[in-house]
C-alpha cells in the first residue's frame, strides 16, 4: 500500500473541497519528489509529494515566487502543507520540448532563451531574496560525483596518482572557469523536460527548486547540450548567437563575442556533464532508476567534445578519455 499516496488523496480532497477522482503519476523525477495529475470535476491540478525527511519544499516555494515576479510562466501554487511535504500546482499540461523540439526548434528555442534571460534579470545583490550563491566549493563537490558513482560504482576502477592530481586541478579550473563567468540567476536544471508548451506565455518552466546565482554559461549549457536531445555544434552556435545578441540588449552585461559565448558555455557544460555523469549512474545503482544509464553516452559525447577543444584541458584528456570512452 502507498500510504503517501493515501495521504495526498486525503489532502487533496480537503485542499480543494472537491473529490478528487483519480490521482495518476504525471511525471517521474531525478530526487524523491513524486508529481501526480490529479482529476477533479473542475478539471486537474498536479500534485507534489516530497517526503519532508527526504525534500525541502521551501526552496520551491521560494523560487517559485521569485520567478512569476520576473515574468516568467511557473504554476501556480494552489496550496501546500510543508510539515507532511505536499504542494498542489496548476497543471501547465503535457506537451514537453522534447516532444515536439524536431518539428518547430527555431520557434521553441527562441522562446526559451526569452523566458531564460528574464530568469537571468533577477538581482544577483546579497541584500535581497536571492537564490543561494554557486560556490567554487558546491561547484567542485557536484564534480566529485564523477569520481565516485562514474569511475568508482560505474567502471569499477579506482583514481591513483597521478591521475588524481590531475584530476583535483581539474576540478579547481573548472570551479574557477564558472566563478570568473557573469554571475546570474541559474535555474540549473534547463532542459527540453523541464520547458513545457504552453498556450501563454510560453514555455512553462518546471523544476526550478535548485536555482542558484552562478555562471552565464550554466543553463545555456543546459538547454543546448541537453542530455536527452543532441543537436549538432554549428546549430548550436546559431542559437547562441541569438541568446548573446537578446542578452546584451536586455540584460546589464558588457558586450561579449560569440567566441567568449560559446567558452563559457563550453566550460560551464563540461562541470556540468562531469557531474551528470556521476548523477545518471547514482539514479540507477542507489535509486534503481536504471532507464538514466541510457543517457550516458550522449553526455560523454559532450564531455569528449569539449575535450578535444581546449589545450588547457590536455592532461585530463589524457588520463581520463579512455574513462570516458567507456560510456560510448
Amino acid at each position: 500500500m502507498d500510504q503517501r499516496k493515501t495521504d495526498l488523496h486525503n489532502w487533496l480532497n480537503h485542499s480543494l473541497s472537491h473529490q478528487v477522482s483519480s490521482l495518476e503519476a504525471a511525471s517521474a523525477d531525478a530526487s524523491f519528489r513524486r508529481y501526480f495529475r490529479a482529476v477533479t470535476d473542475r478539471g486537474t491540478f498536479i500534485a507534489m509529494d516530497a517526503p519532508p525527511d527526504k525534500e525541502n519544499c521551501q526552496p520551491f516555494i521560494n523560487a517559485a515566487s521569485w520567478l512569476a515576479e520576473l515574468g516568467v510562466h511557473t504554476p501556480k501554487i494552489i496550496a501546500h502543507d510543508l510539515t507532511q511535504g505536499f504542494i498542489l500546482l496548476e497543471d501547465l499540461g503535457c506537451r514537453t520540448y522534447l516532444d515536439e523540439l524536431r518539428a518547430n526548434a527555431d520557434e521553441l528555442y527562441s522562446q526559451a532563451i526569452n523566458a531564460l534571460i528574464k530568469i537571468q534579470s533577477g538581482a544577483v545583490d546579497p541584500s535581497s531574496h536571492t537564490p543561494p550563491a554557486y560556490s567554487g566549493a558546491k561547484l567542485t563537490e557536484e564534480m566529485s560525483l564523477f569520481s565516485r558513482w562514474y569511475i568508482n560504482q560505474h567502471l569499477g576502477q579506482s583514481i591513483h596518482e597521478p591521475s588524481f592530481a590531475i584530476w583535483l586541478h581539474t576540478q579547481q579550473y573548472l570551479a574557477m572557469a564558472c566563478l570568473q563567468q557573469p554571475q546570474v540567476w541559474v535555474h540549473r536544471d534547463y532542459h527540453s523536460l523541464n520547458l513545457m508548451i504552453t498556450e501563454s506565455n510560453s514555455p512553462g518552466v518546471i523544476d526550478f527548486q535548485d536555482m542558484v546565482v552562478g555562471p552565464i554559461g550554466y543553463d545555456l549549457a543546459s538547454i543546448f547540450k541537453d542530455c536527452y536531445i543532441e543537436w549538432p555544434r554549428s546549430q548550436q552556435q546559431v542559437w547562441l548567437e541569438e541568446y548573446r545578441v537578446k542578452a546584451i540588449a536586455r540584460l546589464e552585461l558588457p558586450d561579449f563575442s560569440l567566441a567568449t559565448l560559446t567558452r563559457w558555455v563550453d566550460f560551464a557544460g563540461l562541470q556540468r556533464h562531469l557531474k551528470v555523469l556521476g548523477i545518471f549512474c547514482r539514479l540507477s545503482y542507489r535509486d534503481g532508476k536504471d532507464n538514466y544509464l541510457n543517457h550516458l553516452p550522449l553526455v560523454a559525447k559532450y564531455v569528449l567534445d569539449v575535450l578535444e577543444i581546449y589545450p588547457e584541458l590536455e592532461a585530463f584528456k589524457n588520463h581520463f578519455e579512455g574513462h570516458i570512452q567507456a560510456a560510448l
